[in-house]
């Protein structure tokens, strides 16, 4: 029996949940016409109250993010513009295309609260290139939204008027991060941009400019029909609510898996994902995506999935919650190369750091693999990591940078070992080495 709240995940499995009739007979869009009759204040406020916090990666409290808009007469006559970042590129996590697949009516409906709480009168979906079919039912489940009169003119017959758009990338991880989304957006090459000013600020035509990952938007309308307050009640004190979380890697059971923040990590591994694949043992798990520091066994026996218990048990993060478990016969050498070769191939070039560091500590890494690397080599691969973290104008370098640091910290016996066997000389049978 299934006892977590289901806030985002509650008719995944109802057939043809994406129709706008099914969506609207499981309760689809009465938050809308509930929030349009209230202020955008008290929308804002009751996002506040809840607690949410971005599910995007970074967890900064959305409330607190939306009251960073100028009120109008700061703004130079320029609208505020809400971007729904879609662009779900991290690898190991997957959640976002589910909620947009699954149940496409959840998020725009959270992005019509969204908008008319900020003011906002055209909105956008950002996907990524790779969503195309995405896009399509999104797509679909918009126009049907039209049609009903929950987009365009004169919305719920509030006086309130709404435009909402999908725009598909092309294929880039480094507009996942807000700054390159919105310069991709406006058409020119994605790149992050240096902050301050920030987006709530100044973002996409120097226009104040909010952007919310797609489970962040979805929430929305679950805290409007119940409350900030119910919401804040789910999870922990710090990390209120249900987080999906993306499992893969060694488990009987892959899937996204929806359970309150708080939740022992020993117990999503053997409950929700079924234990190890094969009855093999544990031995790693990156809790949050590939950009995080990896966990050891003895980590993953005391941390919670929340964003407090994970840094403070491992100095790792909960980041956009892809939850990847590696067995007892993973090389870990090779895991850090497959994920090196990730973003030495994604970096956007801008900064020397990562633009140089990242191709060259995957080439270190490829030289391991190929038993052509000596000692030196590992410290230069630890440098190199030291001096990419926090030096860029994002967090790319960073997230590079953590792997690495971790991996060589927590299992950099395994990257000796592989080097001391490349170094041994194998001598023929009968012949010994003269004393």
């Amino acid at each position: 029996m299934d006892v977590h709240p289901r806030i985002l995940t509650e008719i995944w499995d109802v057939p043809d949940a994406h129709k706008i009739e099914v969506a609207e007979a499981h309760g689809r869009y009465t938050a809308a016409a509930k929030a349009l009759k209230m202020t955008p204040k008290d929308i804002v406020d009751e996002v506040f109250q809840s607690g949410l916090r971005g599910r995007g990666g970074a967890g900064f409290p959305t409330g607190r993010k939306w009251q960073f808009v100028p009120p109008p007469e700061r703004r130079g006559g320029k609208p505020v513009y809400l971007l729904c970042n879609a662009d779900e590129s991290e690898p190991g996590t997957f959640k976002d295309r589910f909620c947009m697949w699954n149940d496409p009516h959840q998020l725009v409906e959270g992005m019509i609260i969204s908008s008319f709480a900020l003011g906002v009168r055209h909105a956008y979906i950002y996907l990524r290139g790779e969503f195309k079919y995405v896009q399509d039912r999104l797509d679909v489940a918009i126009q049907e939204a039209y049609a009903k009169g929950y987009l365009g003119t004169n919305i719920f017959g509030s006086g309130y008027d709404l435009d909402l758009y999908t725009h598909l990338g092309a294929g880039a991880y480094i507009c996942g991060e807000e700054t390159a989304l919105i310069s991709s957006l406006e058409g020119v090459k994605g790149q992050p941009r240096l902050k301050p000013p920030f987006p709530a600020v100044k973002g996409v035509w120097d226009a104040p400019t909010i952007v919310n990952n797609v489970e962040t938007i979805a929430v929305v309308p679950w805290v409007i029909n119940n409350g900030g307050a119910a919401y804040k009640a789910i999870g922990t004190e710090k990390s209120p609510g249900t987080k999906l979380f993306s499992c893969s890697g060694h488990i009987n059971k892959p899937g996204v898996y929806e359970v309150p923040l708080g939740y022992p990590m020993m117990d999503l591994l053997n409950n929700e994902c079924g234990g190890v694949r094969g009855g093999r043992k544990l031995k790693a798990i990156i809790p949050g995506g590939s950009s995080v520091p990896v966990m050891t066994v003895e980590e993953v026996e005391q941390a919670n999935m929340d964003y407090e218990s994970i840094n403070a048990v491992a100095g790792s993060y909960l980041g956009s919650g892809g939850f990847i478990v590696m067995d007892e016969t993973t090389d870990m050498v090779e895991a850090l190369t497959n994920l090196l070769r990730f973003y030495a191939h994604e970096s956007c070039g801008q900064c020397t750091p990562c633009r140089e560091g990242c191709g060259w500590m995957f080439k270190i890494l490829e030289r391991l693999c190929a038993g052509e690397a000596d000692h030196e080599d590992l410290d230069t691969l630890k440098d190199l990591a030291d001096n990419i973290h926090s030096r860029t104008i994002c967090f790319f370098g960073a997230s590079a940078a953590m792997p690495v640091q971790s991996f060589l910290q927590k299992f950099g016996d395994e990257f000796t070992a592989k080097i001391d066997a490349a170094r041994r000389i194998e001598l023929p049978p009968g012949v010994s080495v003269a004393k």
